[in-house]
């Protein structure tokens, strides 16, 4: 049975709208004000808002917002009072289902309850359906296991279903474009165009007309009209690749579209309305640019209302098997190569190499031994890595030609100090649970943390 949030301040309202919503079979639950509201929307018991705007406390704007942040599936439907229009239209802008004005008939709004409550359950199962189809089809996937990319493609999930604006950080070959398209496909707005665009791929003359269009005579050599990638876009996403090389005047004029949801071709002399979410990424600190004057400081805040650090592959080691055993599938398919699997060896190399590349380069090491292996196993000979990166790099600062003790002793101070630092990073800090994960007391790590001088 769904249950329906009602934020009404009015006893003789609000025990109306229980009395009416109940007897078409849904529970209820009263907040008497928006603070009330908010709690109970974070306690995740409603399937469905019905929020009037005007609350004390916290406005009915402000318990849409908290709803989105929480679970933006939740539909929301604002009550307005005759006059304030405008702001419920502003409530739809913020990702309302919907408004009814009040005086207001019960049928209407409770087929508008049933029709929010049925586009929630299509939007679902849409979700689901297209987890079940990218399993069948082999479409690109999230993969792995570790905390930090867990805590990532949780991030995607929540954000993915609203009209939020996302900002993707992590350094490149991280998968960015992965996860932008992973928030286009399990929003709304999957049915429509996904376009990407690497702003540091295209000339900075030329990026303007590529983002937004130009009319003919706009400039030497524009014998046509050009439709814009934005224009193209309209009702999809636009995945704004390494944002952070694009000029200060063109920052300007994004930021305008961002705003007010509207472009102007090149040249052109009226505005185009547009419908575009925008998902941008960048590997540089974008925080530092601003400060820089390299990145105008109101568009990296429009842009920074959701953002999401991926993690580079060194620090989530424990999913380079995973990823290995998955581009090994895929490039045997695709170089129609019998199936092969990795040497204990190999994995060894794998885990300890430092990929400064990330994902990207270790997917470029595992086609490479494809290529080269003949035969059902692939060793450290087929990866083609440098070793001195992985035994010699670790063993670099240890005296090799003093006493065998003082030998030992750096070389178990420099094994133990990186064990515990992956293990703070498993655990994003959790000394209690990085002990239990190296089998040690808290009090011996403590004193290894301290004796090292771990950060």
């Amino acid at each position: 049975m769904p249950t329906v949030l009602v934020v009404e301040d009015k006893e003789s309202m609000a025990q109306m709208l229980r009395e009416t919503i109940e007897a078409e079979g849904y529970r209820t639950v009263i907040a008497r004000d928006g603070l009330e509201g908010i709690r109970l929307i974070r306690e995740g018991h409603c399937d469905l808002v019905l929020s009037d705007l005007k609350l004390p406390k916290k406005d009915g704007i402000e318990v849409l917002r908290a709803s989105k942040a929480e679970n933006a599936l939740t539909p929301v439907i604002m009550m307005t009072a005759f006059g304030t229009v405008e702001t419920a239209v502003t409530a739809m802008k913020e990702g309302a289902y919907d408004f009814i004005t009040k005086p207001f008939d019960t049928d209407h709004l409770l087929l508008l309850i049933r029709r929010a409550l049925e586009n929630q359950r299509v939007l679902t199962e849409n979700i689901l359906l297209k987890d079940e189809l990218a399993e069948r089809l082999g479409a690109p996937k999230i993969i792995g296991k570790s905390n930090g990319i867990v805590d990532v493609a949780q991030k995607v999930q929540k954000v993915a279903p609203g009209k939020t604006t996302v900002l993707l950080l992590g350094e490149s070959g991280t998968g960015k474009e992965l996860f932008a398209r992973a928030i286009h496909d399990l929003s709304p707005r999957s049915p429509y165009p996904f376009v990407p665009i690497n702003c540091a791929a295209i000339p900075r003359e030329l990026l303007e007309s590529e983002l937004f269009g130009h009319e003919r005579g706009s400039f030497t050599g524009a014998d046509a009209r050009k439709i814009g990638k934005f224009e193209l876009a309209d009702k999809g996403t636009v995945f704004l690749d390494e944002i952070a090389e694009m000029d200060l005047s063109l920052q300007t004029k994004l930021l305008r579209v961002l705003q007010e949801g509207e472009i102007e071709r090149l040249g052109g002399l009226k505005a185009v309305r547009i419908d575009v979410r925008v998902v941008a990424a960048s590997n540089r600190n974008l925080a530092q640019a601003v400060e820089g004057r390299l990145f105008r400081e109101d568009l990296f805040y429009r842009l920074n209302v959701f953002p999401i650090t991926i993690p580079p592959l060194r620090e989530r080691r424990e999913d380079i098997p995973l990823l290995s055993d998955y581009f090994i599938g895929k490039y045997c398919r695709d170089l129609k190569k019998p199936p092969k699997s990795l040497s204990g060896d190999a994995v060894e190399l794998l885990q300890q190499y430092p990929w400064k590349g990330n994902v990207r380069e270790l997917e470029n090491c595992i086609e490479r031994s494809i290529i080269l292996c003949d035969g059902a196993t692939i060793t450290p000979e087929h990866l083609s890595l440098d070793r001195e990166s992985t035994l010699e790099r670790c063993l670099k600062n240890v005296p090799l030609d003093g006493p065998l003790e003082e030998t030992a002793r750096e070389a178990t101070r420099i094994a133990e100090t990186e064990r515990i630092v992956r293990a703070l990073r498993e655990t994003r800090g959790n000394k209690t649970r990085a002990a239990e994960l190296l089998k040690v007391s808290y009090k011996t790590l403590l004193t290894k943390i301290k004796d090292y001088g771990v950060e």
